[in-house]
């Protein structure tokens, strides 16, 4: 897929040639539960990387985690030059650098969809109204919901909520992108809008760390591909050679069984 320039890379705060994230033997505990042993990952900036596996695998916990959602016991996560796992972490400022998106969409239903974009910018980047609203609308089109500015929730579908969730998310900013098995929870007429708008995102730059069980996007649109499975990455490479030339025993039953 022909890709543009990274996104927002006039404000980018890593250079080009180091990674954007970097994850070193991350370890995540629910109680006795280790669902994370030891992850290791980079990510260059601009780059697209899918992460596969069955569930229960890690895959959504590791997301949590590089947005600082879900502390993590050992190892570290670098994320644009901050460091997730340190005590002195400024949540906002990580949270400014990147969005994410979850399988619920999270709008507040007694606002609109431009006033569900506008909130965060209003609040948190203190920007004023005029150039909240300029933005939002710019960001209400890009997602092709044009006309929609006015509309509830509630009146909208689950694809085209899930749309604004990810125009809210991009009005901050952010130059790192994250969704969390965004189609997961969508019909199967509405999945395809949804990819629609991530695969226009990648072509714009835009870092993205996607979790999905789309299979035939993430063969499109990724760079490099992970598959966890039991809290480890077993396997990884590009997408043809990942899907084409598997080499563990479980990536190639977990394939099997989805493709």
């Amino acid at each position: 897929m022909q890709r543009h320039e990274p996104y927002g890379a006039e404000t980018a705060s890593v250079s080009a040639d180091a990674p954007i994230v970097s994850i070193r033997d991350v370890r995540k505990f629910y109680g006795s539960l280790e669902v994370l042993k030891g992850i290791s990952l980079d990510v260059l900036k601009g780059q697209v990387v899918c992460i596969i596996g069955p569930s229960g695998s890690g895959k959504s916990t590791l997301i949590r985690c590089i947005n600082g959602l879900s502390d993590v016991q050992q190892g570290s996560i670098s994320v644009a030059g901050t460091e997730v796992n340190d005590a002195r972490l400024d949540v906002v400022a990580l949270r400014r650098k990147v969005g994410i998106v979850f399988q619920q969409y999270n709008l507040f239903p007694h606002k609109t969809v431009l006033e569900n974009v506008m909130l965060a910018p209003r609040l948190v980047l203190k920007e004023s109204r005029a150039s909240a609203e300029q933005r939002a609308k710019a960001l209400i089109a890009k997602v092709r919901l044009t006309g929609k500015e006015d509309a509830y929730p509630g009146e909208l579908s689950g694809g085209q909520q899930q749309r604004v969730a990810i125009a809210r998310s991009l009005a901050m900013r952010p130059e790192i992108m994250l969704f969390d098995e965004v189609t997961a929870a969508l019909d199967p007429e509405t999945v395809k809008e949804v990819l629609t708008t991530i695969r226009e995102l990648a072509a714009d730059g835009m870092t993205c760390i996607l979790v999905t069980h789309e299979m035939g996007f993430a063969r499109e649109v990724a760079d490099h591909i992970y598959f966890t499975d039991g809290g480890v990455i077993v396997e990884h490479g590009p997408p043809a050679e990942v899907f084409s030339n598997a080499k563990d025993p479980r990536t190639r039953r977990f394939l099997s069984q989805v493709i």
